[in-house]
C-alpha cells in the first residue's frame, strides 16, 4: 500500500482533481468544465454550487477508483481566489448567487469603499489594492441585490476553496491565502480587520475561522464518503490557486520569481514577512501571507492575459477557433520567431491590475493597418500581455532593487510555444518551464501534506518532488529583444497614461 495526496484545483476554465505519490509522481488527473451562467436581467454571471461540487464529486469518485489500495494520507483543495458565496449557516445551503472574481458587478460598492478610507492605510492592513474582485465590495453588491440573503441567522461568507471543503467535511473554513483576498483581512495580524467590517455594517462572524495554508480543517464525512474518500480522511484549503503552485515549483524564498498563465496571469515573489511600506504602496503590486511559514508573498496581475486569446478566439473564428487553428495562425504570422508586429495590444478587457489598478482602463489596439490579418492580431495579443507582465516586472524589480533575469513558468499558456518565445523575448529573461503540468494541482496536495505532517514544511515539501520531471528552459533572442524593447519604451509605455486619461476620464 502506497500513501497518496489527493489535490483539488478548482479554476475559472477548468476543474482539476489529481492523485500523488509523495514524492510528486502524477498517478491520475481528471478535470471537468468549470460552467459560468449569466443573469442578464439583474447582469451578473455566477456558478451553481451545486453543479460545481458534484463536478468535483465526480472527478474524485473517478480519481478514486484508479487508486486501488492505496491510501489517501490528505486532500488540499485550492481555487481562483475572490470567488465566493454566502451560505447558511445552519443549513449549509447556499443563501447568495455564488460570484466568480472577474464580474465587475461590484464595481460601484470598490468606489464607494476606496472613498470610505484612505488607500494606504488599508494596505498596510490588507496588503492591497481595492478592486470589484476582492470579496468585500461583493458583499456590498449582494446585500444591495439580494437583502434576504443576511435576514435571520448570520449566513457564512465562503471561498470557492471553501465551499468545496465544507461539503467534503461539514466544516466552515479560510485560509490565509484566500483571506488575504477579501479586503477584510489583515496581513499584519493574521485575523479579520473587526473595525473595517463594522464600518459597513458587518461583523468578524461573518467569515470562518482562518489558518496557515494547508492546515488541516477538518475530515471526510458522508458527503465526501459519496465520492469514494475513506471517513476520516484529513482535509486541508491549500488556498489561493497562484500561491499553492508556488509550493510545487520551489517559489518558496527570495529572489525565486514565477509566472503562471493561465485565463488571468499572475507573477509571483516572495519576501520575508514585515510591515509594509509607502515603497510597497506606490509599486501597484498586491501582498499577502504566503503558504511557506514566516514569508510573504507578492504579486501582479493582469486579469485578461489567456483570455484575451480567448477572447480573439471566438471574434475570429466561425463559430470559434480550435487551439490547433490559433497556432496555425500564430505560424503563418511568423509565430514567436520573426520579431514584432509592431501592433500594440493593451491587455485590459476587464480593466488594468498591476502596477497601475484601474477598473475603467480598457484594451486597445494601436497601430494596425489592412495588412494585418487574424494570425497577427493573436500574435499581438500575445505581444501586448507580454509588454504587460514586463511593466508589472520592473516594478517588482524596483521594489527589491534587484534585476529579475529568470522565470519560473507554470499554466495552461505554457502549452503555446509562440506565446513563449515571445515572451522571453519581451522581458529578455531566461524561462523555465518545470516538468509539472499541473502546479497548482500539486501544490493543492504538498500544502494539504505539510498540514497533515507528511512533509516538515513547504522546503522539504518542494525538495521531496524537486526531481519529478526535468524542466525546459527557453532564452531570449539578443536581436528580438532589443527590437520589443524599443517598442516598450517608445510605445506600450508611454501610451499608458494618454490610454488612462481617455478612459478614465473622457479626456
Amino acid at each position: 500500500m502506497m500513501d497518496v495526496l489527493l489535490g483539488i484545483d478548482i479554476g475559472t476554465t477548468n476543474s482539476k482533481v489529481g492523485a500523488y505519490t509523495v514524492d510528486g509522481q502524477s498517478l491520475r488527473t481528471v478535470s471537468r468544465p468549470t460552467e459560468t451562467f449569466r443573469d442578464e436581467r439583474l447582469g451578473y454571471s455566477f456558478y451553481d454550487p451545486e453543479r460545481m461540487w458534484e463536478g468535483i464529486r465526480s472527478a474524485i469518485a473517478e480519481v478514486m477508483e484508479s487508486l486501488e489500495y492505496n491510501r489517501v494520507s490528505a486532500v488540499g483543495i485550492t481555487s481562483m481566489a475572490e470567488s465566493g458565496l454566502l451560505v447558511d449557516r445552519s443549513s449549509g445551503k447556499p443563501r447568495s448567487p455564488f460570484l466568480p472574481w472577474f464580474d465587475t458587478c461590484s464595481e460601484p460598492q470598490a468606489a464607494f469603499m476606496k472613498r470610505e478610507s484612505d488607500p494606504f492605510e488599508r494596505f498596510v492592513r490588507s496588503g492591497l489594492h481595492g478592486s470589484f474582485k476582492l470579496g468585500l465590495p461583493k458583499l456590498l453588491w449582494l446585500r444591495d441585490r439580494f437583502p434576504e440573503a443576511f435576514q435571520g441567522e448570520e449566513p457564512v461568507w465562503l471561498s470557492a476553496s471553501g465551499w468545496i471543503a465544507y461539503r467534503l467535511t461539514g466544516t466552515f473554513a479560510f485560509d490565509y491565502t484566500l483571506a488575504a483576498r477579501t479586503y477584510a483581512f489583515r496581513i499584519d495580524r493574521k485575523e479579520w480587520d473587526g473595525e473595517w467590517l463594522n464600518h459597513f455594517g458587518f461583523s468578524s462572524s461573518l467569515f470562518p475561522k482562518a489558518a496557515g495554508s494547508g492546515s488541516i480543517i477538518g475530515t471526510v464525512g458522508s458527503a465526501g464518503q459519496s465520492a469514494g474518500l475513506p471517513a476520516g480522511t484529513p482535509v486541508g484549503i491549500a488556498g489561493h490557486d497562484h500561491v499553492a503552485a508556488a509550493l510545487a515549483v520551489g517559489a518558496v524564498k527570495p529572489g525565486v520569481v514565477y509566472d503562471s498563465m493561465g485565463t488571468a496571469e499572475t507573477l509571483v515573489g516572495t519576501l520575508d514577512e514585515r510591515e509594509l511600506s509607502r515603497q510597497d504602496y506606490e509599486a501597484g503590486l498586491s501582498f499577502g501571507i504566503h503558504a511557506a511559514n514566516g514569508r510573504y508573498f507578492w504579486m501582479g496581475g493582469q486579469p485578461s492575459s489567456g483570455g484575451s486569446v480567448e477572447w480573439l478566439r471566438g471574434l475570429l473564428g466561425a463559430p470559434s477557433l480550435t487551439y490547433g487553428e490559433v497556432l496555425t495562425l500564430l505560424e503563418e504570422a511568423g509565430g514567436g520567431g520573426t520579431g514584432p508586429t509592431g501592433v500594440l495590444y493593451f491587455p485590459y478587457l476587464t480593466g488594468s491590475s498591476a502596477p497601475r489598478p484601474d477598473s475603467r482602463m480598457r484594451a486597445a489596439f494601436v497601430g494596425l493597418s489592412k495588412e494585418h490579418g487574424k494570425g497577427d492580431l493573436l500574435k499581438a495579443a500575445l505581444e501586448g500581455t507580454a509588454y504587460q507582465l514586463e511593466f508589472i516586472k520592473r516594478s517588482a524589480e524596483r521594489l527589491s532593487g534587484q534585476p529579475i533575469e529568470r522565470l519560473l513558468v507554470v499554466g495552461g499558456g505554457t502549452r503555446n510555444p509562440h506565446w513563449l518565445t515571445v515572451k522571453a523575448d519581451v522581458t529578455g529573461c531566461t524561462l523555465e518551464l518545470p516538468g509539472i503540468a499541473e502546479a497548482s494541482l500539486l501544490g493543492a496536495a504538498l500544502a494539504a501534506g505539510i498540514g497533515a505532517g507528511v512533509y516538515a514544511d513547504a522546503e522539504e515539501a518542494f525538495a521531496a518532488v524537486a526531481e519529478a520531471g526535468a524542466a525546459r528552459v527557453i532564452a531570449p533572442d539578443p536581436g528580438r529583444r532589443e527590437q520589443y524593447r524599443a517598442l516598450y519604451e517608445r510605445g506600450f509605455k508611454p501610451l499608458q497614461e494618454p490610454l488612462r486619461r481617455w478612459f478614465s476620464e473622457g479626456v
